[in-house]
């Protein structure tokens, strides 16, 4: 009788998982992402080229840039934290100028990476959503899941009528039309407003350049709702909290992901604390301090 040598490649085990799921689950970037790492040849399966589409399970050795991935196969929920960005910091990993990263303020990972669900530029502020699941920032980011957004803008001078109704019924930007879903005054100081605005996507300085494209220039910027996730007013510039378990199952559950049966991974009570920057105060009314 021949010895079994293990097995078959070709046919996958019962519990084998699409490749770039699994990657992107693990946090090394979206689908579209893990779909080009494997088309550009930087991912390998059991020594071999990984394949579009390709299933792995358990016992497959997968590398990505012949780092070796593990894959924890049993059901676990994802993490997900916010985080309180303050100005002056960049949502990037590495920066050649040496300016400080938001990734420098999060809890270290051990098997995975945190993604972010979108982006603040350098000048902005408030809330920024990060996660081990690739595909939960995907959906969370992605146009075509029109997900919320909420941010507190403070302009030199005022939105009369006119300029109201073109935020709201669309101005032309480089890249195309862009309109705020509402748009409410919340008071100010002296020649300087704050206003409430809303939209559904999430394009490049797109609330500054829209202020712009009206007349108005935009001072002060903080991003107080991302979906159904709100700023908390007790969280300091600099700070994170973690989700736990319930609300991380009900945030899958908003995206249309179906929540895993196993248990949720350990979670920290709070969020770990930076050295805070000086405190600016917020403008009256709430804004920041949405519900």
């Amino acid at each position: 009788m021949r010895r079994s040598r293990g097995p078959d490649p070709a046919a996958p085990a019962a519990d084998a998982q699409r490749l770039q799921k699994l990657l992107s689950q693990a946090g090394f970037g979206s689908r579209r992402d893990m779909d080009d790492a494997v088309a550009a040849g930087r991912v390998t399966v059991n020594g071999t080229r990984a394949t579009p589409g390709q299933r792995v399970g358990p016992h497959d050795v997968v590398r990505l840039d012949r780092r070796v991935v593990r894959f924890a196969f049993e059901s676990i929920l994802p993490r997900v934290i916010l985080y309180h960005k303050p100005e002056g910091e960049i949502v990037s990993r590495d920066d050649p100028e040496g300016r400080p990263t938001v990734f420098g303020k999060l809890p270290t990972l051990a098997k995975s990476r945190w993604v972010s669900l979108g982006r603040l530029d350098l000048n902005s502020e408030g809330l920024l959503v990060f996660t081990t699941s690739g595909e939960l920032a995907n959906r969370f980011t992605h146009p075509s899941y029109e997900v919320k957004r909420e941010y507190a803008v403070r302009v030199l001078g005022r939105v009369g009528p006119e300029a109201a109704l073109r935020l709201t019924t669309g101005v032309e930007l480089d890249d195309g039309t862009a309109r705020f879903d509402g748009i409410e005054e919340e008071g100010g100081e002296g020649v300087n407003r704050w206003y409430r605005v809303s939209l559904h996507e999430g394009r490049n300085r797109e609330v500054r350049r829209m202020f712009e494209a009206v007349g108005l220039t935009v001072s002060r910027l903080i991003r107080t709702r991302f979906g159904s996730l709100v700023l908390p007013p007790q969280l300091k510039r600099g700070q994170w909290v973690e989700l736990d378990a319930a609300r991380t199952a009900a945030l899958l559950a908003e995206a249309g992901m179906k929540a895993p049966a196993g248990p949720a991974p350990q979670r920290a009570p709070l969020g770990r604390r930076a050295a805070p920057a000086k405190q600016k105060s917020l403008p009256r009314k709430g804004v920041g301090r949405t519900s």
